[in-house]
């Protein structure tokens, strides 16, 4: 079989079975980061060892140079710590040590590239059951990776990307069945796909998630920028709370090719760690996020005092942390080209009080671009729907366009789906700024004034549709018609019951 025989859809089954070993004995929102540690450890074994077996054939009689020549790997794997050394003592006690020792050892190894990848993921640990059960679970997992359909050696599946969709393959699935934790790492491919599109990215721009989970949207964004130009001249940067989802995101960049990334690990608005300097925040072309909605527990005691002056516009509520994200992500646009789309619950669009005062300010500074109301059931873990708010450091002109785009999705049975069609509708009118009925309006300021900036999407776009006049003599005539065959009827059965003998 030749490397362009290999069908995406045999490499996701392969991965989606191999959770089988956990199905039942361990929580989806708990096996993930084996399962998508494990792709990554074979991913890289395969890689070395055929680059390895590719020399050997080469300058099979001259050892030192092959040895030289892996040293300059995308990563060094040490000796026996690979996937196939793991594989070959499966049997053994202590497939969880010898798994662990191994991963650490291939940090140390690219200390530059994955330095505290592995320290949140630990195959030894008591959550896989008593040691019998562990080693079991550990052999099965070894094994489901060892069969020929997982073989991801370069020569057989060619680019990269045959990889990397395999893993967002496993991400997108996990959401799916994670509950409520699925926001917190997951954004749907086809609302990462419309935000990027919004953005417009362009080649040597420099691209940043504040909130970027596993680093699904990011990598749409630069996808897009390689699908339309070839061009690899753009970087990534993001920022993830969560130890074990930055791990994810990691290794789904190196997974995908995007070596030219930095994504660091620490909560963004205590701590934001995308800095030009120690007072600075470095800016960006184009910021995106889908960040947690209205996250209780934010950051509001040290907002005051912020160093980096991201809430001078006002300190947002206490108990919701939704304008927090949105003032970090407008002051790390750039002066000039600096655009961003976030994804927000609705009450964003109209709650007072402190978030009222800041929505004025933005409006009355005119960054506020767009403003796209969601179907519901979108997003995984909430049903609600959300909307997208557009943001542009340098506007073309002072208006603000609503879309109401709630009304337009393929129904799915535990989550809704944006079509193509759908996609589209939203970015022509979007670039059209005009007025479509019952769908889009261009809003002036001194309307958003008179409607105290409320930004809820019913007040701007009409969506009522005219009820077909009834015509009551009409209904009379038919009620009355009804009424004598019912007569009719009944004297009917009444002859029928005589005949029977029950009256």
């Amino acid at each position: 079989m030749s490397k362009t025989d290999i069908a995406q859809e045999t490499i996701n089954a392969a991965v989606w079975a191999a959770c089988d070993t956990f199905r039942g004995t361990v929580d989806p929102s708990i096996y993930k980061d084996y399962v998508l540690t494990m792709l990554f450890l074979k991913y890289i074994s395969d890689v070395w060892q055929d680059h390895y077996d590719g020399y050997k054939a080469e300058y099979g009689d001259h050892p030192e140079l092959i040895k030289e020549m892996l040293k300059n790997e995308r990563f060094v794997l040490p000796p026996k710590a690979n996937f196939y050394a793991l594989h070959e003592q499966r049997h053994a006690a202590g497939n969880g040590e010898r798994i662990d020792k191994a991963l650490h050892a291939i940090e140390e190894a690219n200390i530059g590239k994955l330095r505290d990848v592995f320290q949140d993921i630990s195959f030894n640990a008591n959550k896989l059951g008593d040691e019998q059960q562990k080693n079991d679970i550990l052999r099965h997992l070894l094994e489901d990776f060892a069969k020929p359909e997982l073989n991801l050696r370069p020569s057989r599946v060619g680019t990269l990307d045959i990889i990397g969709n395999a893993y967002e393959f496993l991400i997108k699935n996990f959401a799916s069945s994670s509950g409520k934790k699925a926001g917190e790492f997951y954004t749907p491919p086809e609302v990462s796909s419309l935000m990027a599109r919004l953005m417009d990215p362009k080649e040597g721009d420099e691209i940043s998630d504040p909130t970027c989970g596993s680093g699904s949207l990011l990598l749409k964004v630069g996808r897009l920028i390689r699908d339309r130009s070839g061009s690899r001249k753009y970087a990534l940067f993001g920022q993830e709370a969560i130890g074990s989802t930055w791990a994810l995101a990691k290794m789904n960049m190196f997974l995908h090719g995007e070596d030219n990334h930095r994504i660091e690990w620490g909560d963004t608005i205590r701590n934001p760690k995308l800095l030009d300097s120690e007072a600075s925040l470095k800016h960006f072309d184009i910021v995106v996020a889908n960040p947690p909605f209205s996250l209780e527990k934010w950051g509001h005691e040290g907002a005051d005092t912020d160093k980096f002056s991201r809430f001078r516009r006002g300190v947002p509520p206490r108990t919701k942390g939704d304008y927090a994200f949105i003032l970090h992500m407008i002051e790390t646009m750039k002066p000039r080209t600096g655009r961003m789309a976030v994804v927000v619950p609705h009450g964003v669009l109209f709650r007072g009080a402190a978030e009222g005062k800041l929505r004025k300010k933005l409006i009355d500074e005119n960054l506020l671009d767009i403003v796209i109301g969601l179907p519901e059931k979108l997003f995984y873990g909430t049903g609600i729907p959300a909307a997208i708010l557009v943001f542009r450091k340098k506007k073309g002109n002072d208006k603000v366009l609503f879309i109401d785009a709630s009304r337009d999705y393929e129904d799915g049975k535990n989550q809704n789906y944006l079509r193509e069609t759908d996609l589209q509708r939203i970015l022509d009118t979007a670039n059209a700024r005009a007025n479509v009925d019952k769908y889009a309006y261009l809003a002036s300021p001194a309307e958003i004034v008179e409607n105290d900036y409320n930004l809820n999407i019913p007040r701007y776009v009409d969506t009522f549709e005219e009820e077909e006049e009834i015509d009551l003599m009409a209904v009379r005539k038919e009620r009355l018609e009804l009424k004598a065959e019912l007569a009719r009827l009944e004297e009917q059965m009444t002859v029928y019951l005589k005949e029977l003998g029950y009256e």
